[in-house]
């Protein structure tokens, strides 16, 4: 796989859930959303910007949230997105730091795990 890179991440939302799709992760942790290939548009889900990569939420009709399996985004202001959650309602939980950097859990409104942590 010489000269691979990471393109996007997919995480399964359930049946119906963009708008509240859109509302977490454009509205509260402000990712553009980009639009789908016209091929896949009948497909549901969204997708978004996420640095130079995407992040695509697809529709699984048998959806169970990823509790183990995340995604983890690195932030320049991990303490103000911290509030910014907790202010929205979400819980965060602490986990150990990593290489020096702080990091929390918490879930997005399916309850996906997702890790932030401090960009370093």
């Amino acid at each position: 796989m010489k000269g691979s890179v990471l393109d996007h991440v997919q995480i399964a939302i359930p049946p119906a859930g963009e708008d509240e799709a859109r509302i977490f992760f454009g509205d509260l942790l402000g990712l553009a959303e980009i639009p789908k290939p016209m091929e896949l548009g009948g497909r549901g889900g969204c997708w978004f910007r996420l640095g130079d990569r995407q992040l695509h939420l697809g529709i699984d009709p048998d959806f169970r949230p990823a509790r183990k399996a995340h995604i983890a985004v690195a932030v320049e202001d991990l303490a103000a997105l911290r509030g910014k959650l907790e202010k929205a309602g979400y819980q965060t939980r602490d986990d150990v730091a990593v290489d020096g950097r702080e990091r929390f859990f918490t879930s997005d409104p399916f309850g996906n795990r997702i890790e932030f942590l401090q960009a370093g």
